[in-house]
Formats: C-alpha cells, structure tokens, sequence
C-alpha cells in the first residue's frame, strides 16, 4: 500500500499518533461518605480520589506530569465535581439545620417576650411542630425556655439578658451554616416566623425587635429588608 499522502493521510498519521501516546490521569480513592450530588440530584455515595497524570505510550504509563486536582465522584452517576460539592449538606443534613434553626429562634423570641402571653406560646409552638418536633407541647416549651433562662452558665448570654454579644453568638452559631444553602425567601420566611411569634401578644417589645434584627443579620438579610418584613408581618387593620 502507498503511504498516506496529503490532509488526509496527515490526519490518518495524526489518530494512528494519538491512539499510541497521550497523558493518561490515574486515579486513587483517598476517602468516601455520602454528599448532596448536583448531578443526580440528591444524596447519594462519592469517593474522594486524587489523580497523577502521566505520560504514556502504548498505554504504559512512563514520564510524570504532575498531579491533578482532587475530584468527588459519584457512585451513582460517576460525574466528577470539585471538592467543594462536599460544602453542600446532604437533605437529611439541611432539614435538620433547618429545624434546629426554626427551634432556636422560636425559643429566643420567646426568651426576648416571655412566656407569660399564651398567644405567643402557642404561635412557637406551631411553627416548632411544623418544623418537625412533632411532640412538643406548650408547657414544655415554657419549660425549655425557663430552664435555659435559669442557666446562664449553659448558654453564655443567650437567655439570661447578659448582653447583646451572647445572644448573636448563639443565632449565629445556628443560623449562618444554614444561610447560604437558603434562597431569598427561605431566610426571609424564617425571620417571618420569628416576626409573627413576637406579635402575637402584641406589639414588638424592643427586646423582640433586637432579637429579630439578629435573626435577619445572622441569615444575612440586609437592615432595609428586615425592616421592610419586620413591617410587613404586622397584622392589617380590619
């Protein structure tokens, strides 16, 4: 047969090439767990594997050529992703973020207010079981928050009006986590729920409206828009 002559026997020549040399990445599995895959989307298994590239010929790998950043690769799909989809919390992680966050501001509201008013035990108690404690009661919820309030050594701050800095430490700690995996709507929903417990005993005492303001700063709201739903959850007048 006569050599390959021209564009397309160059581009022949040229697969032929490509086909015996090429730098080929060797993979190693250096941890597993369960992640939220964007791909699949939903919790599934990943393996955390670090990669060697390597040039080859033949198929056989011969000359080093660095390594290549570490990748999380689903079981299930095999899509690799950048090991920053491991920031994201699985869905049983994020419903229970988002629970103990919905339970820790029911209970400063309540802290901030009282709990002497039935209308706003009654208000965080609905907002607590619909966020998932399923068999809180009224009375134990007084109880909680009377026992932290009877405990300053417990929560530094936080319930026993030692000052401002305990109290946002304590919100922060539960809410921040949470922000950046919320939409605009979610983290403005859950300032809502504080809002309407505080109201339903009347209106914002300034001990509430502080404790709201954190809410919204630690879920990264700006002061216009807490002010502006602060507003907005005040009943209409009939």
């Amino acid at each position: 047969m006569l050599p390959s002559r021209g564009r397309y026997g160059r581009a022949v020549r040229g697969a032929r090439r490509s086909r015996l040399m090429g730098v080929r990445t060797v993979w190693t599995t250096v941890s597993d767990g369960e992640f939220y895959c964007p791909g699949c989307g939903g919790d599934r298994n990943y393996q955390r594997r670090t990669g060697r590239r390597r040039f080859t010929v033949l198929g056989v790998p011969l000359v080093p050529r660095g390594a290549a950043a570490p990748v999380v690769e689903c079981v299930s799909c095999q899509d690799r992703f950048g090991t920053d989809a491991l920031d994201h919390p699985t869905s049983q992680r994020f419903s229970a973020m988002l629970r103990d966050a919905v339970h820790t501001v029911a209970l400063a509201v309540l802290a901030a207010g009282g709990t002497g008013a039935r209308g706003a035990v009654d208000a965080a108690l609905a907002v607590v079981r619909d966020a998932g404690y399923r068999d809180c009661d009224g009375e134990q919820l007084v109880t909680l928050v009377e026992a932290l309030c009877a405990e300053p050594g417990r929560l530094p701050g936080f319930f026993a009006g030692a000052g401002a800095a305990g109290l946002t430490v304590e919100l922060r700690e539960a809410l921040e986590p949470l922000a950046p995996h919320l939409a605009p709507a979610g983290r403005e929903s859950l300032l809502l729920q504080g809002a309407r417990i505080a109201l339903a005993d009347g209106p914002y005492t300034p001990a509430e409206r502080d404790t709201l303001t954190t809410v919204g700063g630690a879920l990264t709201l700006t002061t216009e828009d807490v002010t502006r739903l602060l507003k907005s959850a005040r009943p209409t007048p009939s």
